[in-house]
This record gives structure tokens, sequence and C-alpha cells, in this order.
């Protein structure tokens, strides 16, 4: 399996993974699909903001999955935690792709610095709960009815993991 950072040219791949999951599954609580243009101010805003966009490869080069992270909350208090995404196309779910993705995310926040990383996953996801928990990732929160897709309420859980054990939080490494 190719994990890499993503290019430009993956965006078309991205935005499809996106907008399958906006059409057709509880994943992203959006109802309207996106651009290009769109993924291409996200793509360039985490790049800018020094974060990764990883994807994978299928054999035919084209995105099987994408992962990224981002500030978890904009204020100055929160600097050390981030929230993340992962996303895996429909026809390629259940072969690893996700888990591989999220362990070299993962990475990715240990290498620079990151203290906590929150997954705010719908409740009843049960494979994406599932694989953050394997992952070392624990609950920490629900909340009920937040949300809404589908003509019915949706509750989103809530999973941390903890990616290093330092005591002072201006200490790096």
């Amino acid at each position: 399996m190719i994990i890499r950072d993503a290019t430009e040219a993956d965006l078309p791949g991205i935005m499809a993974i996106y907008n399958d999951a906006v059409v057709n599954t509880t994943a992203i609580w959006n109802d309207t699909q996106v651009d290009l243009a769109n993924r291409h101010k996200w793509w360039s805003d985490r790049l800018a903001a020094g974060y990764p966009v990883l994807v994978t490869e299928a054999a035919d080069g084209s995105v099987s999955g994408y992962a990224s992270f981002g500030d978890w909350r904009a204020f100055d208090g929160y600097r050390h935690t981030v929230e993340h995404s992962v996303y895996v196309r429909g026809d390629c779910r259940g072969a690893g792709i996700g888990k591989a993705l999220m362990v070299a995310l993962i990475d990715r926040a240990r290498a620079i610095g990151k203290h906590v990383m929150v997954a705010g996953i719908t409740e009843g996801n049960a494979a994406s709960i599932a694989m953050h928990e394997a992952l070392g990732f624990q609950r920490v929160g629900l909340l009920p009815q937040v949300g809404t897709k589908f003509g019915g309420w949706l509750d989103l859980a809530f999973l941390q993991l903890v990616l290093d054990d330092r005591t002072d939080p201006d200490a790096i490494g």
C-alpha cells in the first residue's frame, strides 16, 4: 500500500471520496457536495498550517483514501490538540486503508509535537469506532442529537488519543 502526501493532482479523487460520503453516509454532516475549488482551498489551507494531507493509491494509481488533521479549536490553549478525518473510497473499504492512513497520521502528529488527537465520529459507525479503539483511542464523550442528516438526529461520539507522555506543554518530544 502506498501512502504519500497528497498533490494537487489528487484533489479530484479526494473530492469524489468526500462527495460520496456526503451523499451516501453520515460520516460527513454536510448536505452539499463540494467542487474542486473547495477541495483546493482545503488542501492549501492544511498545507499552509503545516498539517499533512495523506492519500493512499489504488493499484491503478487512483486515490483510494485520504486523511488529514487540523486545529481542534481556534484558541491558543488548544494548540497542542488536533482533530483528524479519514475517508476511504467505497469500493476499497475493509482492506485496512483507513487504519494504515491513521497510523501514518498519528506519526505525523507526533512528529510536529502534538499532544492529543481527537476523533468526532457518528455514534453507530461501529467500524470507525472499533478501528480507532484498536489504535488506542478512548471514548471520552457523547453528544446526543447535535446533528441531523437524512431526516434524523445524529449523535456525536468523541474519542481521543494522547500522543505523548510529556507533562510540560511547552516541551517538545
